[in-house]
């Protein structure tokens, strides 16, 4: 159910809705940058687009984890809502509940970003360039909007997928409940991106704990959403589109939790002379807009061949001019942790440099010889490399 509004702030959106077109605003055979569209194609009138959303529950913000301009478009969403409903949630599927009281220290302004990242584990919790979320995260302290950490763990979605949810206790899972069943059309979207990785993984055995990992990640934020509802406010939640499309996700969730006032708008990178309509039932909106080409960056890399090795991966050999080399590790070094992991095999350590942003530090436990140390691995920065 919709929530009331104080009457004068009712009174100052009904005269918005007086001075604008209603909404849609015509039909265009082609999307142009810059503009707001109904799935179908026809035109929204910004204004007034805002003015309807402003009054909703729930508004979930899509995006592609990876892209600036998503981010961009999310946080010029979010100022255009804060506007005209100052009394705002920001839902993050980047993090877990675990991470809540990082959060909540970071909006208070008793954390620099540094101390945030370390305190809320962003790195071991998402992986994705804190970057590319600052601008939003500093828009929240600036305006003291509470920031609302709606994911779990993927030890917890595993241990939900393996044992069931009756093997946990409410506290362990967070007062989440179990999901309700994927629609048939959500079912075939999961079944063919599985069928797109390692071979299908498992085959049927497989897909469906692919499936329930999914409904786990989805009904977790629905319900940290649900959540977030009960103290009257606007929620807007930042969550990858492949959880809203079609409302088939996340959006799902929420029905079945009994939170049906929600909306899904979708950033729609489009090129220039493109035409093709937007698929039926795809969001309530879109915002259409033309797609900064990143940067190609240097693959990371700590520039080592190594080997496996009992007490961890031993190093062969280190590349002239690498990180490692000015980090100082030496041939027949045996590294024992990367960034407090137990490495067991090469691919561990592989796994965790791919995922290290620039100009970041990585902690190694390195034995040499009878000694043990800790040598700290820096990535250079885009400044560093000139990108």
């Amino acid at each position: 159910m919709r929530r009331s509004f104080a009457p004068s702030r009712m009174l100052a959106l009904l005269a918005c809705l007086l001075l604008v077109p209603a909404i849609p605003v015509r039909a265009e055979p082609c999307l142009v940058p810059g503009q707001w569209y109904q799935p179908g194609g026809e035109r929204l009138n910004g204004v007034a687009l805002f003015a309807e959303l402003a009054g909703r529950d729930v508004v979930l913000l899509g995006e592609q984890h990876d892209s600036m301009d998503h981010h961009r478009w999310q946080l010029h969403v979010l100022a255009g809502l804060h506007a005209l409903r100052p009394k705002m949630v920001i839902g993050l599927e980047m993090l877990p509940r675990e991470a809540q009281p990082a959060l909540e220290a970071w909006v208070a302004g008793e954390l620099d970003e540094a101390e945030f990242l370390a305190a809320s584990d962003w790195h071991a919790a998402w992986g994705f360039d804190p970057e590319l979320y600052m601008p939003i995260l500093h828009f929240a302290r600036l305006n003291r909007v509470p920031l609302k950490a709606i994911n779990v763990t993927p030890e917890l979605r595993g241990r939900l997928v393996e044992e069931g949810w009756e093997a946990l206790p409410e506290a362990e899972r967070f007062g989440i409940s179990a999901p309700v069943e994927a629609l048939p059309e959500y079912r075939q979207r999961l079944a063919d991106i599985h069928a797109q990785h390692a071979d299908g993984g498992g085959g049927e055995e497989g897909l469906e704990r692919f499936i329930a990992a999914q409904l786990v990640w989805d009904r977790a934020m629905a319900a940290g959403l649900a959540e977030a509802t009960a103290e009257g406010g606007l929620v807007v939640a930042l969550i990858g589109q492949g959880h809203l499309q079609f409302g088939l996700g996340v959006p799902h969730q929420l029905d079945d939790l009994g939170i049906d006032d929600h909306v899904t708008l979708l950033p729609w990178p489009v090129e220039e002379a493109e035409c093709e309509p937007l698929p039926d039932g795809l969001a309530q909106a879109v915002f259409a807009l033309t797609e900064t080409p990143a940067p190609v960056l240097p693959p990371v890399s700590l520039g080592v061949f190594l080997a496996p090795d009992e007490r961890g991966v031993t190093v062969h050999s280190v590349m002239q001019g690498s990180v490692a080399e000015a980090a100082g590790l030496e041939e027949g070094d045996v590294l024992m942790r990367a960034a407090g992991e137990r490495l067991l095999k090469p691919a561990d350590l592989t796994r965790l440099v791919r995922r290290q942003p620039p100009g970041t530090l990585l902690p190694l436990e390195v034995r040499r010889g009878d000694e043990q140390r800790e040598i700290l691995a820096r990535f250079p920065s885009r400044e560093d490399t000139g990108h």
